[in-house]
């Protein structure tokens, strides 16, 4: 069966404009452009849209998209299952946060008391989510699965001023890194003090301190590219300031 853009429009619920679009960047191309210039679709077209929606529902960029799509070794089938299995999780985290919302409306006409710590468990289980989306692989392979399951525990157990905490460290390392990098040595007392706070922040999601996992920690802030954009963004050197700051106290 075949389609014209319209129908394709009305039956995806999404616009003409926008399948343009994809034509234009090569995400979806039609079966094939009539005289007049009419786009037509055929069943796998819109097997392919369905496979784009499935993606944009998981916020994955265009570009990353067409890139799986175009891949040779790519299978309908699992792509299917891995939507389903992913759309489970974030149903989850969705049914996480109505609870949350739930018990907080019902604390605040008194018929509840809420702990402070599960106030928060909704967006921390969204948060280790995302940690293990980003970076779970490596720090798996790394520490082994043991380690990141005892840390999860932690951060999931770990009360609202923990939390805070967490939060504030984070905040005040990369400040310390915009004013340090660059201008006081990785060996200095005040370098020595930067890793002293990275450590501290460690120690809210670690289940306990190992000096050679800290440093592994840091030589990951250099090698692998993702840390070090994000470190790399507060000021230019400073995923491997930071690293050289950790060898530098735990070798004091």
């Amino acid at each position: 069966m075949e389609y014209s853009i319209n129908e394709v429009a009305r039956m995806s619920g999404i616009s003409t404009r926008t399948l343009r679009y994809y034509d234009e960047i090569g995400l979806l191309r039609p079966l094939k452009v009539r005289s007049n210039g009419y786009r037509i679709y055929g069943p796998n077209e819109i097997n392919t849209l369905q496979q784009i929606l499935f993606y944009r529902e998981l916020e994955l960029p265009l570009d990353d998209i067409r890139k799986v799509l175009v891949d040779d070794a790519f299978n309908r089938e699992e792509a299917l299952r891995s939507h389903y299995e992913k759309l489970l999780q974030k149903r989850h985290q969705i049914d996480l946060l109505l609870e949350n919302l739930k018990q907080s409306l019902e604390e605040e006409k008194g018929r509840i008391r809420m702990k402070d710590k599960d106030k928060f468990q909704g967006f921390k289980e969204k948060k280790l989510k995302e940690n293990e989306e980003k970076y779970g692989k490596e720090i798996r392979e790394k520490y082994g699965d043991d380690m990141v399951e005892k840390s999860n525990a932690k951060y999931m157990g770990s009360s609202k001023e923990q939390y805070d905490r967490a939060e504030l460290l984070s905040s005040e390392i990369l400040e310390k890194l915009k004013t340090l990098t660059g201008t006081v040595p990785a060996d200095s007392e005040e370098g020595k003090a930067l890793a002293e706070l990275h450590k501290e922040w460690l120690m809210l999601y670690w289940p306990v301190y190992d000096v050679e996992a800290h440093q592994g920690l840091g030589d990951m802030y250099v090698e692998d590219e993702r840390f070090k954009a994000f470190y790399d963004a507060a000021v230019e050197g400073a995923a491997a300031y930071l690293r050289d700051c950790i060898y530098a106290y735990t070798k004091k």
